[in-house]
């Protein structure tokens, strides 16, 4: 009597457990150390398999940043409630990213950095993520004003520069997060919020600050 047959593994899960696996050895080695012998390796597969199923080492860094960063889009949205008040919406949005890039590092890496360094079409692939988040905070920040005011007078381009200023913020702090041990989610967010709610607060009560109207001049040395 024979053997019992071992149960095949839906290409689903496989193809899941081999970017699992590229997210990791992409996030901590970089783009061009990182192998597919590795990836195959630590993916418990043949290297042919890896190829059969995600075409390429570009294809594969391709589908794991398309992966992550739909992720981490969709934690950012999972974590904010609408019909909170726009400083809870804004704290809980922040909680959920930096608590998802904390608890995810090599994926982290792979968006932050290694996409971004090593031309299109990945740096492509994150920049359409990062306007995703960044039109979600604009719209919060736009519901803020009119919260506000009745007739909010903030100029849509000033709105957007300030989700732009407030995403550039939250990548710079969760690299730094994630490079400081014993940083948490919670401390990072509140370092954030402290930072640009004081501002941002001001600016939707009509308390903006404003540049003089002159340069001081340059005292002689």
């Amino acid at each position: 009597m024979g053997g019992a047959r071992t149960k095949r593994m839906p290409r689903a899960v496989r193809e899941q457990q081999m970017l699992d696996a590229a997210v990791r050895i992409f996030g901590r080695r970089g783009y061009m150390a990182a192998s597919m012998d590795e990836i195959a390796e630590l993916a418990g597969v043949s290297k042919p398999l890896v190829y059969l199923y995600l075409n390429s080492k570009e294809d594969l860094f391709t589908a794991c940043i398309r992966r992550e960063a739909a992720a981490l889009t969709q934690a950012v949205r999972a974590g904010v409630r609408p019909e909170l008040p726009a400083d809870r919406q804004l704290w809980d949005g922040l909680l959920a990213f930096f608590a998802h890039t904390i608890e995810h590092p090599d994926a982290w890496s792979v968006l932050h950095l290694q996409a971004r360094t090593h031309g299109e079409p990945f740096a492509a692939e994150v920049a359409a993520m990062r306007e995703e988040i960044v039109a979600f905070a604009t719209r919060l920040i736009a519901v803020a004003a009119r919260e506000a005011h009745q007739d909010p007078d903030l100029p849509e381009h000033e709105v957007a520069g300030l989700a732009e200023a407030l995403m550039g913020a939250a990548e710079s702090l969760a690299a730094w997060a994630n490079a400081t041990p014993g940083t948490t989610a919670r401390q990072a967010a509140a370092t954030l919020m402290n930072f640009a709610w004081a501002g941002l607060g001001n600016l939707l009560e009509g308390r903006s600050w404003t540049p003089p109207s002159s340069a001081a001049p340059v005292a002689d040395s």
